[in-house]
């Protein structure tokens, strides 16, 4: 009985394999293209693994960039040599926007993020047994280095006061969330994500729980939650907000409460494109300073604390970055001496005198609070 059991078993499995069309007639499986097997791992994989934001970036790259070049290949006929000519192609050919004109050449760090994706899948394939290497691997040498750094536009301490009073002057409503920006260095995803209850004003953090993008909430993009500290004037400044948040929503009627810690006219969630355009850019003109992207807020954050001297472990840890190293790799030049040539007091008889110590972490915080 066991035996027939079993048997019946293993012939639904192959019925089932049949007509998934994993076995050809000779008992084979068939192989298939790039662009059929980028739908299952859109499908499955991506999915249950990428953050909804992700999952959207890798399903317009395959779309727009693979299939066209992938596409109707066979995923085990894909050669190494396929993946240097794809991305030297884009490295050296200009895209082509829908009215025929010429675009700029796709940045380094674009192609290098094709790079990842693409390897990914290839992965997976590895891992289903369609393929016994990944293509991919070995060919980042092939994509041209960047100085990461030259992308960085940090304000200095007089910008950074500049704009919080244009701010505070013009667009005081969003004055909570933009000192909120400057005092933490968090990503702008994660600050339209924030609520009420992630503040802890007795701890002296904000903990980072979320993150929104394209109006879609996930995990931060470590993603782990993390606690950042806040200083003196952001606490006072965001227990004042609190108040306002309850006064304007009796004087609005609203229901409830809403849901947000930050949130538009009408209670809801801030629109990106809004905050960006509408108080952003024009506090931006209202200070007379140079425009920046708002992002340059969160490198404002992290090179004012190096430039002082804090600890940049402390500071890494704050940013969410996974790694120390990508916190110097990132703001090395805006470390102290970076700029020196301190290789000369080697040159001296008797030792030079040492940089005092890291402050501590909260006096450190509140440091960002001084003006000038």
């Amino acid at each position: 009985m066991g035996d027939k059991e079993a048997a019946e078993k293993v012939a639904s499995k192959i019925q089932a394999q049949l007509r998934l069309d994993e076995f050809n007639f000779e008992g084979r499986q068939v192989m298939p293209t790039f662009k059929t097997y980028a739908k299952t791992f859109l499908e499955s994989y991506s999915a249950m693994n990428h953050k909804s934001s992700t999952h959207d970036s890798y399903e317009a790259t395959i779309k727009n960039h693979f299939n066209p070049y992938f596409g109707d290949i066979i995923i085990n006929e894909i050669k190494r040599r396929h993946v240097k000519e794809f991305l030297s192609q884009k490295q050296t050919v200009a895209p082509i926007d829908k009215d025929g004109k010429e675009k700029d050449l796709l940045n380094s760090e674009t192609v290098r993020r094709f790079k990842a994706y693409l390897s990914c899948i290839f992965s997976q394939a590895v891992d289903d047994e369609l393929i016994e290497t990944n293509p991919v691997s070995g060919t980042g040498k092939l994509i041209k280095k960047t100085d990461q750094t030259k992308s960085i536009e940090p304000f200095s301490w007089k910008e950074k006061t500049l704009l919080e009073e244009a701010i505070k002057t013009h667009f005081s409503r969003y004055y909570p969330f933009f000192l909120t920006a400057l005092r933490t260095g968090m990503r702008l995803g994660e600050l339209i994500a924030l609520k009420p209850g992630d503040l802890d004003f007795n701890g002296g953090f904000v903990e980072v729980r979320r993150s929104v993008v394209r109006g879609i909430e996930g995990t931060p993009k470590s993603g782990k939650v993390r606690r950042v500290d806040m200083s003196t004037d952001l606490k006072t400044v965001l227990k004042d907000y609190l108040t306002f948040r309850k006064k304007e929503t009796l004087e609005k009627g609203w229901k409830k409460l809403p849901e947000w810690l930050f949130f538009n006219e009408a209670g809801s969630l801030i629109d990106v494109n809004h905050i960006r355009k509408r108080v952003f850019y024009k506090a931006l003109e209202k200070a007379e300073l140079r425009q920046i992207r708002i992002h340059d807020l969160r490198h404002t954050y992290a090179t004012l604390r190096i430039q002082a001297g804090h600890n940049i472990a402390d500071v890494s840890k704050q940013l969410g970055h996974h790694s120390i190293s990508i916190t110097v790799d990132t703001y090395y030049h805006w470390m102290p001496g970076s700029g020196k040539s301190e290789v000369d007091q080697l040159d001296l008889n008797s030792a030079p005198a040492c940089t005092p110590a890291a402050p501590d972490t909260k006096e450190a915080v509140n440091d960002i609070d001084v003006n000038g």
